[in-house]
C-alpha cells in the first residue's frame, strides 16, 4: 500500500513538473533533492496553501482566520522581545506565530522559500560583499533598522569587566564564544564581528542559553551589538564597548516582490524601539 502511495506522489510531482516546465527534484540513488527552481516553486505553493486555509476557515467553517507569521533571525534578544510585543498587540484567538533562531544562510533560505515572512541579520564591512551578492541572487531586499558599534559581552565578575573600553588584544587569553553556522562556517556568515581574527580558544554553540552559561562558567566572551536587556540575566552579564573600527547594520530581509504584511509592520515597528 505504501509503495502505491509513493508511486502516486511521484507521478503527481512529475505531472506538476511537466505542466510548470521546471524540475522540482533531482533524483539519484541516494534519494531526492530540491532544485533551485523547486525551492522557488514550493515557496509559492506554500503561500497558496496558506491562503486556501484562510478562505476555508472564513467561508466554509465560519471561523475567524488563523493568521500565520514567521520570523527567521540571528540570535538576538531584542528580536524575541519584539516578537512578544507583536503577540500582545495582535491579541486574536487564532494564530500561528513562528520565531526561528537559526544560522545566517538558513535565514536567507527561509525568506527566499517563503517559509518566513521576515529575516533578521546584519551587514558589516566584513560580510557585506558576499551577503549582498546572495541577496541579489535570491531576489531579496535588505532594510536597515539600526546601526550598532561592537560590544563585548562577558560576566560581571570577569577579569576585564571593570575596564571602560576593550581592545581585541585584551580578549586573547579568554575563550571566544560563537554560534555554529553548519555547512556555511565562514566569516561571511558568522554572527559575531571580527570572526576572521585568529584565537587560541574557541567554543561554538547553537543557542543563546549556552552562550550565556559559558560566559558565566568559563569566562568566555562574544562580540555583538551591545543590545542585551538586563532582565534576561539580571546583572550577571555586562556589555562593554570594543575600541575597534567596525559597525553592525542590523536589518530585516524580505522578498523583493512582497510588501510587509500588517503583522510584518507591527513587528518591524517593535524592532525599531530598540534603536
Amino acid at each position: 500500500m505504501k509503495d502505491i502511495e509513493n508511486s502516486c506522489k511521484i507521478a503527481l510531482v512529475r505531472q506538476v513538473e511537466k505542466e510548470a516546465g521546471v524540475t522540482i527534484f533531482t533524483r539519484c540513488r541516494a534519494g531526492v533533492a530540491l532544485t533551485k527552481e523547486g525551492m522557488e516553486f514550493l515557496g509559492y505553493a506554500r503561500q497558496v496553501v496558506q491562503q486556501m486555509e484562510l478562505l476555508e476557515a472564513k467561508y466554509i467553517n465560519n471561523e475567524p482566520p488563523r493568521q500565520r507569521f514567521c520570523v527567521s533571525t540571528q540570535h538576538y534578544t531584542f528580536t524575541t522581545n519584539a516578537f512578544v510585543e507583536l503577540i500582545q498587540t495582535f491579541g486574536q484567538e487564532r494564530f500561528e506565530f513562528i520565531l526561528n533562531e537559526t544560522q545566517t544562510h538558513q535565514i536567507l533560505e527561509d525568506v527566499r522559500n517563503r517559509f518566513s515572512d521576515i529575516g533578521i541579520l546584519y551587514l558589516s564591512k566584513e560580510n557585506e560583499s558576499v551577503l549582498t551578492k546572495l541577496l541579489e541572487e535570491y531576489d531579496l531586499q535588505f532594510y536597515e533598522l539600526l546601526c550598532a558599534s561592537p560590544h563585548v559581552f562577558l560576566r560581571r565578575g570577569h577579569p576585564l569587566a571593570q575596564r571602560p573600553l576593550l581592545k581585541l588584544e585584551d580578549l586573547k587569553p579568554y575563550p571566544r564564544l560563537s554560534f555554529v553556522q553548519g555547512n556555511y562556517e565562514s566569516a561571511y556568515f558568522s554572527e559575531e564581528l571580527f570572526s576572521t581574527v585568529p584565537v587560541e580558544k574557541s567554543i561554538k554553540v547553537s543557542d543563546r542559553a549556552a552562550i550565556v552559561n559559558l560566559m558565566i562558567g568559563v569566562d568566555g566572551y562574544t562580540i555583538s551589538s551591545g543590545i542585551f536587556p538586563k532582565y534576561l540575566q539580571g546583572d550577571d552579564i555586562v556589555s562593554l564597548p570594543l575600541d575597534e573600527q567596525e559597525t553592525m547594520r542590523i536589518g530585516y530581509v524580505i522578498n523583493r516582490d512582497k510588501e510587509l504584511s500588517e503583522l510584518g509592520r507591527i513587528y518591524v515597528e517593535a524592532l525599531k524601539n530598540f534603536r
